[in-house]
């Protein structure tokens, strides 16, 4: 399959630019943010993880940008969402249409929830292709056939014509990846790819991902809890917690030396080999609630280096090495001069 004309024209712009992003959502208990002035960038060819605890955001980053998020109940705003050029922030529902399995494809965590029982799977994948290609029927379906060959389904000419629940768990996930590349995206958003899956089949399909990547010059973002998974497949992580961005850069050194305190503790929360340890570390606390965050870092009632400054002012995007950032107060002397009663810095250092 040969790789999307003009994909290396622009090469030193970034694919995708997230600027300002925020998602609220309208609850009993108010108006509540999800996502909250996110801001960040993926490179054309390159693979981005996405991680966090469960509820961070993640998820939401992602249908926010493909303009999934139903009004009611969500809204979604944003400085600009820029993808290839395009700024999709502006765009109507139908422009999006255009968009979305064409140019920006999306893998979904579930593969027996995200394909249809009733329909064949050849159906389901030919569906995209004549939408978007504007093919015969004949073409989709020997389209459909490549692609199931491609992702490693045995029998594909046969394969075609079944349904869903005829396949393992391991084989939809083939499957809803197969849909996903129909149209030769130029970004694949993998949204807990390997979730519900054996060690065995994880690797099948994380191999899948970084081959298919190679041959046909994709972008990829992968949402992930799975630290183990970005280290293998990404070559930047970005880490989120309660609907921010914490912290920003490159795999190798974001996991040798931790600039932020909540991905210390991620880390630290992972069992190793070489170590006899009786207990797994955790870290302590829980998550705020959307509708109730703490002022100024939301991570300080939870973190063992919070300082004064932590309780009142949010930390800005703060640069702590080569291509890295964090928001952290650590990473400064700053202190204010006094605390302003009930007042929320909720915009200090968004970029």
């Amino acid at each position: 399959m040969a790789k999307r004309a003009g994909r290396e024209q622009n090469s030193q712009t970034p694919l995708l630019s997230v600027r300002g992003l925020r998602t609220t959502f309208v609850t009993d208990d108010g108006i509540v943010p999800a996502v909250d002035g996110v801001s960040f960038t993926i490179d054309r060819g390159t693979t981005v993880g996405l991680v966090g605890e469960s509820g961070c955001g993640k998820s939401v980053t992602s249908l926010s940008i493909m303009k999934l998020i139903p009004w009611p109940p969500g809204k979604v705003e944003a400085e600009e969402i820029l993808f290839d050029g395009k700024d999709l922030s502006r765009m109507s529902e139908r422009e999006m249409r255009r968009i979305r399995g064409n140019e920006i494809a999306m893998v979904f965590q579930e593969p027996m929830t995200s394909l249809n029982p009733v329909f064949k799977i050849g159906d389901q994948i030919m569906e995209a292709i004549i939408l978007h290609q504007k093919v015969s029927k004949r073409e989709a379906r020997e389209r459909a056939i490549e692609l199931l060959r491609m992702v490693g389904i045995p029998s594909p000419d046969k394969r075609v014509d079944e349904y869903p629940h005829h396949l393992s768990g391991g084989m939809r996930q083939r499957v809803v990846i197969a849909i996903a590349l129909s149209c030769n995206p130029k970004l694949l958003i993998a949204d807990e790819p390997t979730t519900a899956l054996d060690v065995t089949i994880q690797a099948q399909i994380l191999d899948l991902l970084r081959r298919l990547q190679e041959e046909l010059g994709m972008a990829i973002l992968l949402i992930t809890h799975d630290l183990g998974v970005v280290a293998e497949m990404c070559q930047r992580v970005i880490v989120m917690y309660a609907g921010k961005i914490v912290e920003e850069g490159p795999v190798v050194p974001l996991f040798q030396e931790p600039a932020h305190p909540y991905t210390r503790g991620l880390l630290a929360s992972i069992p190793k080999m070489n170590e006899d340890r009786p207990r797994l570390t955790a870290i302590p606390g829980v998550v705020p609630h959307p509708a109730r965050m703490p002022r100024g870092c939301r991570f300080h009632p939870r973190c063992q280096f919070a300082k004064p400054i932590c309780e009142q002012l949010e930390p800005p995007r703060l640069p702590v090495g080569e291509g890295r950032f964090a928001a952290c107060w650590m990473h400064t002397d700053f202190e204010p001069l006094e605390a302003v009663p009930g007042e929320v810095s909720s915009s200090a250092g968004r970029s």
